[in-house]
């Protein structure tokens, strides 16, 4: 899956300009390591019209019942942060690191668990998880505690043209709450009527196969870390369905990611299907407005478990061992985990979609979006989110899904469904060692 960096702004009603951000706030120098101020906190996180944006805010909101309290942010790609971290372990010099990272969700166990002395838990904060989605705090969790607080929400949507379903005598009410194979009969429907596929996906990507996957409760690896590619029924159910889909041609598949932004932006498909965040590439599109709208994902069909409810993507923040933990631990609980105020404000101009199910009931969330037919989307993916399924993800989550990809672009070529997963198996067992 591939975040937009400059993630598009949103607002409930319509697209507003995206202010002009600076990488730093509070005044502080550019220095990597914990501030060591009783009153300051570093961060670490990327995007400044998003993560950073969404973090400046916070301190405003932090600063009313502290105004002494100033953060420190250093712009740094998730790349970047990603091989800090790396070295930090391995050099044991953890008093480099700031005292909150952003890290994105996939790959948020897969540290914590490699690089347990780079990472503070939350098991004596005021923070209260049950606020999240369990599908999202699973991420971050480990043996039962919480080391991350969800923010930037990956919760997937269905969003379709209506004016396309219009055209083929469908409503976005005949795509809500259906199968995958209901989803499959009414796009060859529409495909023939209207001469538009209704999905397009990145060819050798398993972005859509493993939101089935998580839409049933089902993950590529066991709560022992161990793979279950082979043998594992819902996921050849969801390789089956996506191979179907490409042979009937209702998903074209492109070669790039700007190739697969392009094809519902430029009108030659009907549809996406994919994490909240895309609606900020959706909107580019000026022209159709108005046409657009959001339903839930299908399900899988005769899966016990089964949920319309997926993820694809999303980040949280952790704090680090060697920072001020308890102060770091105060400012989320009463921002990211405990402020509407903040939500409210950051929702209209950067489009950073709350995981904290109270920050849906607000007023601003019930707002309609006049691009997407006047639906309040925001509440409604709130409400999507808070009944995704849980997933394991745990070390080797993003070489299994390399290896997945590989498989289905075998199997969408004619080989043998079963011993391509079997390889998938083996390669991924061959990179644990």
């Amino acid at each position: 899956m591939k975040r937009m960096t400059k993630f598009a702004a949103l607002t409930a009603a319509a697209i507003l300009p995206l202010f002009a951000l600076t990488a730093c706030s509070g005044g502080g120098d550019d220095g990597d390591a914990g501030s060591g101020d009783d009153n300051t906190l570093t961060v670490w996180a990327w995007d400044p019209s998003f993560n950073i944006y969404a973090m400046q805010e916070a301190e405003k909101v932090y600063q009313k019942d502290h105004p002494d309290f100033t953060l420190k942010i250093v712009e740094t790609p998730w790349e970047d942060l990603q091989a800090k971290l790396t070295t930090i372990a391995q050099s044991q010099q953890t008093g480099e690191l700031p005292d909150i990272f952003l890290m994105q969700n996939n790959a948020f166990q897969k540290n914590a668990i490699n690089y347990p002395d780079l990472f503070s838990d939350f098991a004596d904060s005021d923070i209260d998880f049950s606020q999240f989605p369990k599908g999202v705090t699973a991420y971050s969790e480990i043996d039962g505690v919480n080391y991350g607080v969800p923010f930037d929400s990956g919760t997937a949507v269905t969003a379709l043209r209506t004016d396309v379903l219009e055209e083929a005598g469908y409503t976005i009410d005949d795509f809500t709450g259906i199968t995958w194979d209901e989803y499959l009969t009414k796009g060859k429907d529409v495909l023939a009527k209207t001469g538009k596929p209704l999905l397009s996906g990145q060819a050798g990507s398993a972005d859509i196969p493993m939101m089935m996957l998580q839409s049933a409760g089902a993950s590529l690896f066991d709560s022992d870390g161990k793979p279950t590619i082979a043998g594992n029924d819902v996921l050849v159910d969801a390789i089956e369905v996506y191979a179907e889909l490409v042979k009937s041609g209702v998903l074209v598949e492109v070669n790039s990611w700007d190739e697969y932004i392009g094809t519902f932006v430029n009108g030659s498909v009907g549809g996406t299907i994919n994490g909240i965040w895309i609606v900020g590439s959706i909107q580019t599109a000026t022209d159709q407005a108005g046409n657009w709208g959001i339903t839930d994902l299908p399900k899988l069909d005769g899966i016990a478990g089964a949920t319309n409810y997926s993820a694809n993507g999303g980040s949280s923040w952790a704090i680090s061992s060697t920072g001020n933990t308890e102060l770091a631990s105060d400012f989320l609980s009463a921002t990211f985990a405990g402020s509407t105020d903040l939500y409210d404000t950051i929702l209209p101009k950067s489009g950073a979609v709350a995981n904290w199910i109270p920050a849906g009931d607000s007023d601003v969330y019930a707002q309609p979006s006049e691009f997407f037919g006047d639906q309040p989307i925001f509440q409604q993916v709130v409400e999507y989110g808070a009944k995704v399924p849980s997933n394991n993800t745990g070390v080797y989550y993003y070489e299994g899904r390399d290896a997945v990809s590989a498989a289905m672009t075998k199997i969408i070529g004619g080989a043998d469904i079963n011993s391509a997963l079997d390889e998938a198996q083996s390669n991924v067992e061959f990179a644990m060692g």
